[in-house]
């Protein structure tokens, strides 16, 4: 059985999103990008490093002077177990539900519903 995947804040999303694209990744590259995209100081950004090495969903390795981090969740995964989370609490596991909310208040697109559309005829379960 594998191990359940951390949980993980908003937040420390951002910071696994950078490091998910380019693993294995300083920490000081890791916090040039997101004072690039965000208004967090370096050491809040230290902070969250530290707290996803604490939740076992980063890696580090010392090379030299400085920490290169990768991770120990897979993306997928983690957005997997995110995904049915949210469905499951808002939904109550109803995926139909969901895309009926979806669909009766316009946010799809004309495009997402084509694609929704193609994904169904090409499932061998439908």
């Amino acid at each position: 059985m594998s191990k359940p995947t951390p949980q993980i804040s908003e937040a420390e999303f951002e910071v696994m999103k950078i490091v998910w694209k380019r693993a294995p990744i300083s920490t000081n590259e890791i916090t040039e990008q997101l004072l690039n995209t965000t208004d967090w100081s370096p050491k809040t950004i230290q902070t969250l490093i530290k707290r996803l090495v604490n939740k076992g969903a980063l890696a580090y390795e010392k090379q030299g002077r400085m920490f290169v981090y990768t991770p120990l969740v897979e993306e997928h995964e983690y957005i997997g177990q995110e995904s049915r989370s949210f469905l499951k609490r808002f939904y109550n596991g109803d995926l139909s539900a969901m895309v009926s909310a979806f669909i009766e208040h316009d946010s799809l697109s004309d495009a997402e519903l084509s694609h929704l559309r193609s994904l169904l005829s090409k499932n061998p379960k439908t």
